[in-house]
């Protein structure tokens, strides 16, 4: 079945090579201009030296995610994106200034880890878990479990965590390794989760389209770089 889109670009395709040429005959546009653009590169932390880097560049609390891949040292390449979203409301946090329930994304370089859920695994080849209403993750920063994914009830291990079973906020996400020294107050619960069309609590969020477009990309070992 052809589309009314598909048809029109089937009509263009028809002339468009002859315009071309055409165009090249009076010298208007040389053959290197006609060939695929020249690759767009990632300002990406010179220091970085894994495969993949998603790199999340704020402006507010609003963000463009650029997916990037190792060409040569200090040298990405943008293979996907870009992607619109949101990170904390108040915005990206200075270096190292994080700081528990400030609303601020973390600036900086963190591995990516493991997924998680409403749903099932919809493409990262990553640990991925299926979460359930029991599924928290303490952010209670006197807890010996601060930062970490843990199972209810507390029974006195924790007074504050953040359910991971949430819809639609969590139909998807991904686990941003930060803090995993779990250092107290530094903050916690640091994922890449679906968009709500606001700022989030410290997150960074996409729609789901371009979440998942992020996840069926990643493989093990890549990083986010936030600025």
């Amino acid at each position: 079945m052809t589309s009314e889109a598909d048809a029109c670009d089937g009509g263009r395709m028809k002339w468009l090579p002859l315009a071309m040429v055409s165009i090249l005959a009076v010298g208007l546009l040389t053959p290197a201009s006609v060939a695929a653009a020249a690759p767009a590169y990632c300002k990406v932390k010179p220091t970085l030296r894994v495969r993949q880097v998603i790199w999340v560049d704020g402006s507010g609390s609003r963000q463009t995610t650029r997916l990037c891949a190792y060409v040569a040292p200090g040298r990405y390449v943008m293979q996907k994106g870009p992607y619109f979203g949101h990170v904390g409301r108040n915005g990206v946090a200075a270096a190292g200034a994080k700081r528990e329930g400030d609303s601020k994304t973390p600036r900086g370089a963190y591995p990516m880890r493991g997924g998680f859920g409403v749903y099932g695994n919809p493409g990262l080849a990553s640990a991925w878990l299926v979460t359930s209403w029991r599924s928290v993750w303490v952010d209670d920063s006197r807890s010996q479990l601060y930062n970490t994914h843990e199972r209810l009830p507390a029974n006195g291990r924790w007074t504050s965590a953040e359910r991971m079973r949430q819809t639609p906020a969590y139909d998807y996400a991904q686990v941003i390794g930060y803090n995993e020294a779990r250092t107290p107050g530094r903050g916690s619960a640091i994922f890449l989760h679906v968009d709500q069309g606001r700022g989030t609590a410290g997150c960074v969020s996409l729609p789901t389209s371009s979440l998942l477009a992020v996840l069926r990309w990643e493989k093990p070992g890549a990083w986010i770089w936030i600025t």
